[in-house]
């Protein structure tokens, strides 16, 4: 299991990505090899948000010129997590069948990074 700063390696800041901010859908640049649910842990552990789906993308590297030198950037991996933007205490039942709910508080929206409303 990676670290969580090792896995999200930058946000993903675009005219599309930041409109589709307010769907609850922010879109991540993370390291090649990740797995969707390493990528779910981190970023509720990094933001402390539910997290309620991963989508991800791997983007092949472009071939770049300059001059008589040709060579390709490198290829990278993007992730677009859909966060619950409307969360609610989970409930359960306890000992005794008795109604309980857990604490456990999330918030609505990334403000880090330049995200957030």
């Amino acid at each position: 299991m990676r670290d969580a700063h090792d896995v999200i390696v930058r946000p993903y800041v675009t005219e599309r990505s930041t409109a589709s901010v307010a769907d609850g859908r922010y879109t991540f640049v993370v390291a090649t090899g990740t797995t969707k649910s390493e990528i779910r842990s981190a970023v509720e552990q990094l933001f402390n948000v539910k997290v309620l789906q991963v989508n991800t993308v791997n983007v092949g590297g472009k071939e770049k010129r300059q001059g008589v030198h040709v060579g390709t950037t490198p290829d990278w991996k993007k992730a677009i997590v859909t966060i619950d933007t409307n969360p609610k205490p989970n409930s359960y039942l306890a000992k005794g069948g008795k109604a309980a709910a857990s604490s456990k508080k999330y918030k609505n929206s990334i403000e880090e990074f330049g995200y957030g409303q």
